[in-house]
Formats: C-alpha cells, sequence, structure tokens
C-alpha cells in the first residue's frame, strides 16, 4: 500500500535534530524504549518480553549500521548491529521456551535459578573465544573507517555478552543480569563517545534496572524450586 510505505519512509528518515551539526533518528529513541519495555516484562516474567524486545532490535539494527546504509548520525557500530540479528534469534527462543513453561504446573513463564558450575564449564571459554574472534571479524569490516583498535575490542564484548546475557535469560539463570552490567560498564562509554546519545542514556538508566532485576531474581530463587519433577519442565530442560 503506497500511503503505508510513505509513512514507513517518513519514519525510518525521522530526526531530532539538536544541534546544527548533531541530529537522533526517532528509531533510536523508539528502539530503545522498546528494549527498556522487554527489560521490565522480563523482570515480571513475563514472555511479552520477547516480541517487544524483537520489535526494538528492528529499529535498532537500522541505526547502528550508521554510515553504512546513508544514516548521517555516525560510524557503523557493527558489533551493536549484529547483535540485535541475534537477539531476535534468541528471543525467539526465548519466546518459545517461556511460553511452554507457561502451560507446567504452577503457570509460572520461568523459575530463576543460578547456573550450575558444568554450565559456566563451557559458557565462559565459548564466550572468550568468541569476543577475539569478534575483534579480528569486526576489525576486517570496518577497516575503512577511522576508529581506534579499543573500539573493535568493546564492540567484540558488548555482541558476545549481550548474546550470552539473551541466552541466559531464555534459560532463567540469575546470571544474566550480571551479564547484562558487564554489558552497560562497557557499552556506555563507547555509546557516548560516537555519538548515539539516547542508547547511551538508556544504557545508564539499564544499569540502575539491572541491580534491581538482579536483587529481585535472587529473591526468587531463593524462594521458588524449580519444578524439577514436572514432565512439562523436563520437556523443556
Amino acid at each position: 500500500m503506497h500511503w503505508l510505505d510513505q509513512l514507513l519512509t517518513a519514519f525510518y528518515d525521522a530526526k531530532w535534530q539538536v544541534t546544527a551539526t548533531q541530529a537522533i533518528y526517532w528509531r533510536e529513541i523508539v528502539g530503545n524504549a522498546f528494549g527498556l519495555g522487554s527489560a521490565l516484562f522480563g523482570l515480571r516474567r513475563n514472555a511479552w518480553a520477547w516480541p517487544v524486545g524483537i520489535v526494538g532490535n528492528m529499529l535498532l539494527f537500522t541505526v547502528f549500521l550508521g554510515q553504512a546504509v546513508g544514516n548521517d548520525q555516525g560510524t557503523p557500530l557493527y558489533g551493536q548491529a549484529s547483535r540485535q540479528v541475534f537477539f531476535i534469534v534468541t528471543s525467539v527462543y526465548g519466546w518459545w521456551r517461556w511460553r511452554r513453561n507457561r502451560h507446567a504446573p504452577g503457570g509460572a513463564t520461568v523459575v530463576p535459578t543460578w547456573a550450575t558450575n558444568r554450565d559456566r564449564a563451557w559458557f565462559i571459554p565459548v564466550a572468550l573465544a568468541a569476543v577475539v574472534l569478534c575483534f579480528f571479524v569486526f576489525r576486517a569490516v570496518g577497516a575503512g573507517f577511522p576508529v581506534p583498535w579499543w573500539y573493535y575490542l568493546a564492540d567484540s564484548w558488548i555482541f558476545v555478552g549481550s548474546i550470552l546475557a539473551t541466552y541466559a535469560m531464555a534459560r532463567g539463570w540469575v546470571d544474566f543480569w550480571l551479564c547484562w552490567l558487564a554489558v552497560d560498564l562497557v557499552g556506555v562509554p563507547e555509546l557516548l563517545h560516537f555519538g548515539y546519545y539516547p542508547s547511551a542514556i538508556l544504557y545508564a538508566v539499564y544499569a540502575g534496572f539491572v541491580i534491581w532485576g538482579f536483587l529481585v531474581w535472587l529473591r526468587i530463587s531463593r524462594t521458588e524450586q524449580p519444578r524439577i519433577d514436572s514432565p512439562a519442565m523436563e520437556a523443556v530442560a
């Protein structure tokens, strides 16, 4: 429909001109608003966290590609953009898992627990190796942009840490809040440096929110027990 194409094009191009030389795309503001909504649903263990997050991921993907897709906002952040794709994939898994768990006795989408030592024994080495791999991949892809070496290292950790946090959230691990905090500590300075101010502000807000969410899930993990004897839970374990 022609009117729909015009509406989407207008939204895609809409900018808030902060100064004569600095503009912020509304896609970044709206995308981060959906991201915050997803986090709030996640805190409440509501399966709507996943589809709401997917909408935000799709919008932010178009933002973080920056000049690579014609945006005049700034340097492409390939790690930030790439992680949106993996967020969508992981969110589909999380959405399916949480909705299926809801049909188990008690009706909770997830019962928070800590990752086991066995879980950590594989995901920590894999995460570290992935950071190193992504560093070289992102540096090769972004060779045409004048950015310092630490940018690729920071983007690699943000990318890998975010995927790990999203997967851990889908599994119901309390650890996922700590992963997000580690991502925020790197993400805020990087986003401020490259002028992605709405995302930087949201990351800063997330830091406080993540601490709150961690304490809530930690308390729940001590008061609720996973229904390991439930056939429905065994099917998705």
